[in-house]
């Protein structure tokens, strides 16, 4: 059985539709991998040192490691606030991250990257979504806010 859309060939888009998220979704998806590329390659004894001095009014971090951690779960937290505005509206079910071992942070930041580039393909950037950090704010704010703490943590590796 083949599905056939209603309309004719000419009712269709001539173009695809451009993507609201595209400027943002590029910086989000280079930063996602600087920061995972960068954690992965770190040797054991490097995740476990203090990063770089935060800067006035960031947060501090005691290891390069719990920053990784702090910056996936930020991640994971808008990814979610995004999945459950598109299909649940009374907003996200508040879950940790399992706390891996330092040779695996590389990889979580990745992880919870990548879901939240996908996410992105669920709601525009004015909708409204629910975070416990952000809390009921346009999806775009939550995203930028998202990059900005990978974006930190990336220059304090």
């Amino acid at each position: 059985m083949t599905f056939v859309p209603p309309g004719g060939p000419s009712e269709l888009p001539e173009e695809p539709a451009e993507d609201p998220w595209a400027g943002l979704r590029e910086d989000l998806a280079a930063d996602v991998r600087r920061v995972s590329d960068r954690l992965r390659s770190l040797s054991a004894t490097r995740l476990a040192s203090a990063p770089a001095p935060p800067p006035e009014g960031g947060p501090p971090y005691v290891t390069r490691a719990q920053a990784g951690r702090a910056a996936a779960a930020e991640l994971a937290r808008v990814a979610a606030a995004l999945e459950a505005a598109a299909v649940c509206p009374t907003g996200p079910v508040e879950q940790d991250l399992p706390t891996l071992s330092d040779l695996a942070v590389g990889d979580q930041v990745a992880v919870t990257g990548h879901d939240l580039l996908a996410a992105l393909d669920l709601v525009g950037p004015g909708v409204r979504v629910r975070t416990g950090t952000y809390e009921h704010l346009p999806a775009e704010r939550a995203v930028r806010a998202a990059a900005r703490v990978l974006a930190d943590v990336r220059r304090r590796l």
